[in-house]
């Protein structure tokens, strides 16, 4: 598909003509119009629906977008930029690749401190008291706080040892590693169920081949979400600059080409979802 919308900016078109162009099923078209997704279409007079190139282009930037966050907050976002100026609706499309870069380098410093752990040494001699490190001191090393590594210790993540009449926490070598491994995981994203069964596979051999491989996969699925959301940016600064300009739909005017026939509820693709109420025309 070409990243034009086709034809004139002005052209009229049906709810059909927007579902070829768009790649969605004319049922769909309708639904994310009435989730705010594409502006609400124009009414010829006989009540059938009208729409331009503007809705084409924004169903094709709702699609890449999705892609990059998720359908619901680009539902969100793309129901803002309608409203907003062009300064807000382009800074809100650069918290997005902010975002994703944000992620992809939590993600690359987590697979590096793996592939650190993964390839050290043990001390000569093994553990040494030395090694040996307090709640406080292992925080402020990962640069958590102290109620971090408890809930982790909670959680099942991190073992660590109590010593002194005060039961205070003692870390030795090995959970020193455990809260690094911990640390790196949560920080790239990775909620605790996942965690956990991560680390519940550190005691195998391949314990760490296998987190670094879902870091791996994790990076793969960022890169697809980037890809995503570079495929709509044409569509969605189309979006952007026709944010604040008359609603040429909402005119009525007989200047421009019309096309609106009434819709064929019979054409419309297989599967596509009713969850309208009573049909209305177009």
């Amino acid at each position: 598909m070409d990243g034009s919308a086709g034809g004139a900016p002005g052209a009229r078109l049906r709810t059909l003509d927007v579902a070829v162009r768009s790649g969605y099923s004319a049922q769909q078209v309708r639904d994310l119009e009435r989730l705010g997704v594409v502006p609400p279409a124009a009414r010829e007079g006989n009540g059938y629906r009208s729409y331009t190139s503007v809705h084409v282009r924004a169903l094709r930037a709702y699609r890449g977008l999705a892609g990059a966050v998720g359908p619901v907050e680009a539902r969100r976002m793309l129901a803002e930029l309608r409203t907003a100026s062009i300064e807000t609706a382009a800074a809100t499309v650069d918290t997005v690749h902010v975002r994703l870069a944000r992620e992809r380098e939590e993600t690359l410093h987590a697979h590096e401190a793996l592939l650190a752990i993964r390839d050290e040494a043990d001390p000569p001699g093994g553990e040494r008291d030395g090694d040996a490190m307090t709640i406080t001191q292992l925080a402020e090393a990962l640069r958590v706080r102290p109620s971090t590594l408890r809930f982790w210790e909670q959680e099942g993540l991190v073992a660590p040892e109590r010593v002194t009449s005060l039961r205070a926490r003692r870390y030795g070598l090995a959970a020193v590693r455990a809260a690094r491994i911990v640390a790196a995981l949560r920080g790239a994203g990775h909620g605790i169920p996942a965690v956990r069964e991560i680390m519940g596979s550190l005691d195998r051999t391949d314990g760490v081949d296998d987190a670094l491989l879902v870091l791996r996969r994790r990076l793969e699925r960022i890169a697809a979400r980037s890809v995503a959301l570079l495929r709509a940016g044409a569509d969605l600064a189309a979006v952007i600059t026709a944010c604040g300009e008359p609603d040429v739909q909402a005119t009525g005017e007989s200047d421009v080409e019309t096309t609106a026939e009434p819709d064929v509820q019979a054409t419309e693709k297989p599967g596509a979802t009713a969850v309208e109420g009573a049909r209305d025309p177009g």
